[in-house]
């Protein structure tokens, strides 16, 4: 069964405010209500004309540890955060207005913007939302990472990931599995922090990165576990990558039923998945071959 519900919008202007992971430099977005079929758009308001950047595939740079947007000059930095709080609440329509390049790192995870949207209401709109219903199965990969895209009974978006970085690793092998749903999403997904080795924030540290960051801003793994904090959930590593892939993929700008499984995957992976699905919703979704992977051709139907 193929369900549909309405575009959403917010109820009224809402705000963050923090410094950027990488940058360090203060910033603050404002979310604005828009109009059905807007999309989410985000505008630079520190720069002469305020230029804007649609939140499409076409416009992402999927890079270690985070994803970019750029059109033009107007850049956005490490917006995967932002774009998974908007998708997980199902708010199709926003303008995120921000006044420097990355968005705020806040404590890692999407729950402060979860928390000021739902503060600032949910608006139904006219329009219906366009859906892509997966009806055969796909997968993408990348060296020894992969996801694979399933059709889901229901009408369901179903998204999980697979962590393992080996025995030598200090993040411990874990995994999760849920159904999308704004309830589901701000329960169990939202308050899922970044994480990183304690080698690697030694690396960045010393190379002049995130100096500004403390421990107790992301999760900081080591040894003998998070330096200087403590797990919000078991598998809090494994939500976390849920996260990043829900905010990836929302890049599609559509609606996405079907089972969505990583496994070690991360935001590059996430952006090859995103820019194949993109491409079918441009060619009214006539099945094409995966440039990486030969072995399933996706079938992926549009609804309207």
């Amino acid at each position: 069964m193929i369900g549909y519900r309405n575009e959403h919008t917010i109820a009224s202007t809402c705000m963050v405010a923090g410094r950027g992971y990488w940058s360090g430099q203060s910033v603050s977005l404002r979310f604005l209500p828009a109009s059905a079929g807007t999309g989410i758009v985000f505008v630079r308001t520190d720069l002469p004309g305020h230029p804007q950047c649609p939140a499409r595939i076409e416009f992402a740079d999927s890079v270690q540890f985070r994803t970019n947007l750029q059109n033009g000059d107007a850049s956005f930095a490490m917006v995967e955060h932002i774009m998974a709080a908007l998708a997980g609440l199902e708010i199709d329509n926003c303008v995120v207005e921000a006044d420097a390049e990355e968005m705020p790192g806040l404590d890692g995870s999407s729950q402060e913007c979860v928390r000021v949207l739902q503060s600032a209401g949910l608006v139904i709109q006219a329009a219906l939302k366009q859906q892509l219903v997966i009806e055969q199965p796909l997968r993408v990969r990348q060296g020894d990472a992969s996801i694979e895209v399933f059709p889901c009974d229901g009408n369901r978006s179903h998204y999980g990931y697979r962590l393992d970085y080996g025995p030598d690793s200090v993040v411990s092998s874990q995994a999760f599995r849920f159904d999308l749903t704004p309830r589901q999403f701000t329960r169990q997904v939202a308050a899922a922090r970044t994480f990183v080795t304690l080698e690697q924030a030694q690396q960045l540290r010393a190379n002049g990165v995130a100096q500004h960051v403390s421990n107790q801003e992301l999760l900081v793994i080591g040894p003998d576990g998070p330096v200087e904090n403590a797990f919000r959930f078991r598998n809090e590593c494994a939500r976390h990558k849920t996260l990043d892939l829900i905010g990836d993929l929302s890049l599609v700008g559509v609606d996405l039923i079907g089972q969505f499984v990583s496994e070690r995957g991360g935001h590059r992976l996430n952006g090859m998945l995103a820019q194949e699905l993109a491409q079918m919703v441009a060619q009214n979704a006539n099945p094409i071959q995966l440039a990486d992977q030969r072995e399933s051709t996706p079938n992926i139907r549009r609804v309207a």
